[in-house]
């Protein structure tokens, strides 16, 4: 496709948000009836949600073949499974985060292969259009991140309704996107990577810890760009963007404990977090450093 690259991001958004506008217009009437007081028909009306938001990822795939002119990151050949998934069970997973485009690209990757993501949201997301209210019909968490205990009542009512259906539970552990001005600001002892927060980890292990098949350990890793990484994606230059996903054991020391009373329990999980970053922060160095390969031309195309 011989199109410049501006033309192509705008092409791009525009065509996502006409399709996030067809399936938000689907999606209404299970917002409508998830507005009832009857829990069972909230139930319902949220899993209906959740298979438009399914159709919505896919669209999005489409999309992202025609006019970035390739396949989806999965399909040439730079995304790496080292795990065996089951969408019918249930995962924690873990990523660092560094662009608005890290929601789509987990969206893109995951699909069909692990149940539904549920990220963690600021709750001032809340109150955007369209978005706030497809992630309240669909029981993604708010959090406030200025009181624990109200992030932690919130992380235990989002995880008692996934008790109900298999889920994958989405958490940035940074709390907020990737600069190098963050980076000195925050004095982060990693390269590549803020200090991880562990709360709401450890609030999601509490809860349903033992519900996970394991942890999904993510890390992506976009080619450099002078633009703003958003935008480099959407006009189609991140083609080789890398994703490595592990999959490990939930750690058995973690399942239970009070996170903001036992100092023992806090310490065990940012010595495990932290052991986790650390080789995080060392494979998005190698993985900047691997060549590029050469984009490949779908099988099914």
């Amino acid at each position: 496709m011989l199109l410049p690259p501006w033309f192509v991001g705008i092409l791009t958004f525009a065509t996502m948000f006409v399709a996030l506008l067809f399936w938000f217009t689907a999606m209404l009437p299970g917002i409508l009836l998830k507005l009832l007081p009857v829990y069972g028909l909230q139930r319902l009306a949220s899993r209906y949600c959740v298979w438009i938001a399914r159709n919505w990822v896919a669209s999005n795939q489409l999309i992202y073949r025609v006019l970035h002119d390739v396949a989806s990151p999965v399909a040439y050949g730079e995304v790496e499974f080292n795990a065996s998934l089951d969408p019918a069970r249930s995962y924690l997973l873990l990523s660092n985060h560094q662009s608005w485009a890290d929601i789509l690209i987990l969206f893109d990757v995951f699909h069909a292969k692990t149940p539904f993501l549920r990220f963690f949201l600021k709750r001032d997301l809340l109150w955007v259009p369209i978005i706030g209210l497809v992630c309240w019909a669909m029981d993604f968490p708010f959090m406030t991140r200025k009181s624990s205990a109200a992030d932690r009542e919130t992380t235990r009512k989002a995880c008692a309704v996934y008790r109900h259906d298999p889920v994958t539970v989405v958490n940035f552990l940074e709390g907020t996107r990737f600069t190098e001005a963050k980076r000195l600001s925050k004095r982060s002892p990693y390269q590549r990577l803020l200090r991880p927060k562990t709360g709401g980890l450890a609030y999601s292990l509490d809860a349903m810890g033992e519900q996970f098949a394991g942890v999904l350990d993510v890390t992506v890793c976009y080619q450099p760009t002078e633009r703003n990484l958003l935008w480099s994606w959407l006009c189609g230059e991140q083609g080789h963007v890398r994703v490595v996903v592990d999959l490990i054991p939930v750690p058995a020391e973690l399942l239970h404990g009070d996170y903001d009373r036992d100092p023992g329990y806090r310490e065990r999980c940012q010595t495990w977090v932290n052991g986790l970053w650390q080789r995080k922060d060392a494979r998005l160095e190698a993985l900047r450093r691997r060549p590029v390969l050469p984009a490949q031309t779908p099988a099914h195309l």
